[in-house]
């Protein structure tokens, strides 16, 4: 979120990753432009509706049942929001070889989408400091509603 690599946000990709592959889908390309759900969104909404089968790639479904669903356990483990939560690459490492492990209950992934329209807002209020309109950078707000970020596109003079 904040262009800081760290372990954990080495885990969140990882997740991202396996999410990708269990589902055959980009999580760039998911859905389409009228759809405000990601994929994220979309693995953990069928998750908790006990569905989670939906989101299994056609070419995967001959395989076992048991360790796709494991996997895709483990990928939403990995892109809880909070990233104290999230467990270490190790311990992935652990949760994938080992048939008798307990995996816990994932959280809210990051960056969840909830159904809510893009609202575009332009600011009103300009700031003069002795220079005019036209010295000033134009700026555009875009408020994120679904998952609580702004986004400020600056445009060129």
């Amino acid at each position: 979120m904040h262009g800081r690599i760290s372990v954990k946000s080495d885990v969140y990709s990882f997740g991202t990753l396996v999410l990708e592959i269990m589902s055959g889908q980009k999580i760039s390309s998911f859905g389409t432009k009228e759809e405000t759900e990601g994929l994220l969104t979309y693995a953990w909404k069928n998750w908790n509706d006990g569905t989670a089968s939906n989101l299994i790639d056609p070419s995967l479904r001959d395989g076992s049942t048991n360790e796709i669903m494991k996997c895709i356990h483990i990928g939403l483990l990995c892109v809880q929001e909070n990233a104290s939560d999230r467990p270490t690459l190790a311990s992935v490492v652990v949760m994938l070889c080992s048939e008798n492990v307990t995996l816990p209950a994932p959280s809210k992934p990051g960056f969840f989408m909830q159904n809510s329209n893009i609202l575009e807002a332009s600011s009103s209020q300009e700031h003069h400091s002795g220079s005019t309109e036209s010295d000033q950078p134009k700026i555009k707000l875009v408020p994120l509603t679904r998952n609580d970020v702004s986004i400020t596109e600056l445009y060129p003079r």
